[in-house]
């Protein structure tokens, strides 16, 4: 596996957006008009992207009957590549700052903790000393925004909307700072709350965040009704935003990762062979970064290859940076991949119930690795 792959990325999408509405920026060594050329975007007075968590290219092709308003623009949509790992902390970043995952630091649902060795949180930021601004050091697309208003530049405001919560949060902070927060918390309101900023003569875009469909889904698994019935709520608030956004506004609706249901799982505080020198294991089930102890990672690895066999892709930190599925890794962040990696295929996962909570190991619907399932996100383009 590598990393050579020229579909356009996530992280292009609000690099793009932005440079419609004349707020250029530069990231992943790439001006914001070669984003906007990629994803093939028109110049606007405005524009809204919309961020629905989870909600993979496959999941919206199979079950698109739910979704009548996003499925009559697929015919002019395009296929995203996530980020490596295909999970929010990773990708969400990736959309903030238009860097991967290497360069944010952002490798996965957790890692290992540089101050006491445990579990770094990336989406919650709980039980650390570590501190957000600290870990992703990467200037934000807002914030090389700022920098030039700051220089004397009138230029036009950047909103994010989504729950009070989100404001000052953890992945908040490494992944949008520096944008002007409303909060809402129904999507209903969050329509309302995206459509009135855009009426705003001082406003140029809106980021609009959405994670229920996500939440089900990792609840219920993403073939269930309860999925259907999420999506189908979704779908008609979009069609309200789009009918309600000023003329001429460019929506997109994207999102950051897809989603399997599982069909089996692997505990490694039950599993001798996989246990063995291993210090502890962070990342996400699908793509877990596993921590052993000094100088026994060629072993641990070929343990992982024979307990999991055709089930996982088990590769050493080297040889997982090589690839160029995080990008390029900075230096200060090296230690953070774990020293065995191990990616799953089909829809198996492996999990730690010395560390993790049942809530987490009984998920249904679960991301994080690089079957097409997880990895495509669609990108809905239209000019209202």
């Amino acid at each position: 596996m590598t990393g050579e792959n020229h579909a356009p990325q996530v992280r292009a999408v609000l690099s793009g957006a932005l440079d419609a509405v004349g707020l250029a920026t530069a990231s992943a060594g790439r001006t914001s008009a070669e984003d906007r050329a990629d994803l093939g975007l028109p110049t606007a007075p405005k524009t809204c992207v919309v961020l629905v968590d989870g909600l993979g290219m496959t999941m919206l092709t199979e079950r698109g009957g739910h979704a009548p308003f996003l499925r009559s623009h697929l015919a002019d949509a395009l296929t995203l590549r996530s980020t490596f790992p295909s999970t929010t902390a990773s990708a969400v970043t990736a959309v903030g700052t238009g860097e991967l995952p290497g360069v944010t630091g952002m490798l996965g649902y957790s890692v290992r903790d540089p101050a006491d060795g445990g579990v770094l949180n990336l989406i919650r930021w709980d039980d650390t000393s570590v501190r957000p601004r600290e870990w992703q050091r990467h200037d934000t697309l807002v914030e090389q925004i700022d920098r030039r208003r700051a220089a004397g530049e009138e230029l036009p405001g950047v909103v994010s909307v989504g729950p009070a919560r989100f404001v000052g949060s953890g992945l908040t902070e490494c992944a949008l700072r520096g944008m002007r927060h409303a909060t809402a918390e129904s999507l209903a309101d969050r329509v309302d709350v995206t459509v009135a900023q855009l009426r705003r003569p001082d406003v140029a875009a809106v980021y609009l965040y959405w994670g229920d469909v996500d939440h089900v889904g990792h609840t219920y698994g993403w073939g269930s009704w309860q999925w259907g019935e999420e999506v189908t709520a979704l779908d008609g608030e979009l069609r309200r935003l789009a009918r309600s956004l000023p003329a001429g506004t460019l929506l997109l609706v994207t999102a950051d990762h897809g989603m399997v249901d599982v069909a089996a799982r692997t505990d490694v505080a039950a599993t001798p062979a996989l246990a063995q020198d291993v210090e502890l294991v962070a990342g996400e089930p699908r793509t877990n970064h596993v921590y052993t102890a000094p100088g026994a990672a060629p072993a641990v690895a070929e343990r992982w290859r024979e307990v999991l066999g055709e089930t996982a892709w088990v590769v050493e930190r080297d040889e997982l940076v090589a690839t160029g599925l995080l990008g390029p890794v900075t230096p200060e962040r090296l230690d953070a991949v774990g020293d065995v990696v191990a990616v799953m295929r089909g829809r198996d996962v492996v999990v730690d119930s010395r560390t993790q909570p049942a809530s987490s190991i009984g998920l249904i619907g679960v991301h994080g690795a690089l079957t097409e399932a997880e990895m495509a996100v669609p990108l809905i383009r239209t000019v209202v």
